[in-house]
């Protein structure tokens, strides 16, 4: 029999309905997957607890470990990428750069900045005092030889002369056959010479042919013309030292020959001239750069005013004086100029480059692949994947090239030195660790943190 008598037919009672089926509740449950609760008759929903409850405490925390959790998944898969980034960079950066021992050609040259001067200048002044007369050529004129350039009001210097003229004649008439009259004579004739000097040099001409180059006077003004800086003549024709230009009569010539353009603060020449067909260069030459110069080696000279304009030369002259500027002690050196350019004016600023050794059809290898040590120098050589380090001999060292002259055979691959470090980074970091220095920190989910529902 039916233990439960709503639920028997024979009895004849009404039987009940079941009751209704409640809303279905999504909970999560401490897995964190969803499940679903049917409450039927009797049950309902469970009563909303207080903040203390359990169920929703749990829930809470179980979710901010969730969140921070997956936060700390994040930020460890960022860190592991970049730290695979940054290792494989390094890898990629550790691969050997190499470049094939080769056969060419290695030139070693030194440098220094410069200015164009005349081989040959004059510097000319009037020998005597007086008032100018007139000037007969300005900055810039061509002139020749010979050429009256200025001229002094010559006045009284005539007058001087005709006196030591008359002086002189009456001397001659006289009894030169005694001793008193003999020396009248010597002296009458010593003072037509300088009556006859002091009028030459009332004129100024041009010692040869050239441009004139400064007018430092006026008509009606001093024959001292005006006081200034001075650049000093130079010749190469002349072997000797650095010397100033000379200031005297006109036929005074400043021939010494100049290793530099020295400047010399006092009265300058009335009138200067140069040939400007005969051009050098005066560059100044570190002292560890001159000690591989030598007269006659070959100097290429480029110009800052003239792009692509170049010209050749020779070393005419080492100065054996060094200068020393800022604490810098430099000597200079004169080329002289070969095939100069139209373009090419006086004072313009140069750049001198000289070949100092050149060996041709030489074993060669790139100059940063070889390193010195110890009065030793060494190249990496790669061979079937394997680096070793082998000693070598070497020749002429240029700029970008070097000459081996024992140590390597042309097809040798060498390692080519990049130049540049990678720091010293530990574990693919800097410092070691992850970026910062210090490890990663995730926050724990512990007391009723951030997460909503």
């Amino acid at each position: 029999m039916d233990p439960d008598p709503a639920r028997s037919p024979e009895l004849g009672l009404r039987p009940r309905h079941p009751p209704p089926v409640r809303p279905v509740r999504a909970l999560r449950g401490a897995d964190g997957r969803g499940f679903q609760q049917t409450f039927r008759d009797g049950g309902g929903w469970p009563k909303r607890r207080g903040p203390g409850s359990g169920i929703v405490k749990l829930s809470t925390k179980r979710r901010a470990l969730i969140v921070n959790g997956a936060l700390g998944v994040l930020l460890l898969g960022g860190a592991g990428v970049a730290y695979a980034s940054l290792n494989g960079g390094s890898a990629a950066e550790a691969a050997p750069v190499t470049t094939p021992v080769t056969r060419g050609t290695v030139l070693s040259s030194v440098s220094a900045s410069g200015s164009v001067e005349s081989a040959k200048t004059r510097s000319l002044s009037f020998s005597t005092s007086g008032t100018v007369e007139k000037i007969y050529v300005e900055a810039g004129d061509k002139v020749t030889k010979g050429q009256i350039l200025a001229r002094l009001d010559d006045t009284a210097a005539q007058e001087d002369l005709d006196a030591a003229q008359a002086s002189l004649s009456a001397a001659e008439d006289g009894d030169t056959s005694t001793a008193s009259g003999y020396s009248q004579y010597v002296q009458a004739r010593n003072a037509y010479r300088d009556a006859k000097r002091t009028l030459d040099g009332t004129v100024l001409k041009a010692p040869f042919s050239g441009t004139v180059t400064a007018v430092n006077g006026t008509a009606g003004g001093s024959s001292s013309g005006s006081s200034g800086s001075s650049s000093s003549g130079s010749s190469s024709a002349s072997g000797s030292s650095r010397a100033g230009g000379s200031s005297g009569s006109s036929g005074s010539s400043s021939s010494a020959s100049s290793a530099s353009s020295a400047s010399s603060s006092g009265s300058s020449g009335f009138i200067e001239v140069a040939d400007t067909k005969r051009l050098q260069v005066v560059g100044d030459f570190t002292e560890s750069d001159v000690t591989k110069l030598k007269r006659g080696q070959t100097a290429t000279v480029t110009f800052d005013a003239l792009p692509g304009v170049t010209a050749s030369g020779k070393i005419a002259l080492i100065d054996p004086v060094a200068q020393t500027s800022n604490n810098v002690v430099q000597y200079a050196a004169t080329i002289s100029l070969t095939d100069v350019p139209k373009t090419v004016r006086l004072g313009q600023t140069t750049s001198v480059q000289v070949i100092v050794a050149k060996a041709d059809d030489a074993l060669v290898v790139p100059t940063s692949a070889v390193r010195t040590a110890g009065g030793q120098n060494t190249v990496t050589v790669l061979a079937n994947g394997a680096q070793a380090t082998r000693t070598v001999e070497i020749g002429v060292k240029g700029d970008t090239l070097t000459e081996i002259k024992s140590g390597l055979a042309e097809g040798d691959q060498v390692v080519r030195s990049t130049g540049g470090g990678t720091g010293d980074l530990r574990g693919g970091f800097p410092g070691g660790g992850f970026p910062g220095g210090g490890a990663i920190r995730i926050s724990g989910g512990g007391g009723g943190g951030g997460g909503g529902r």
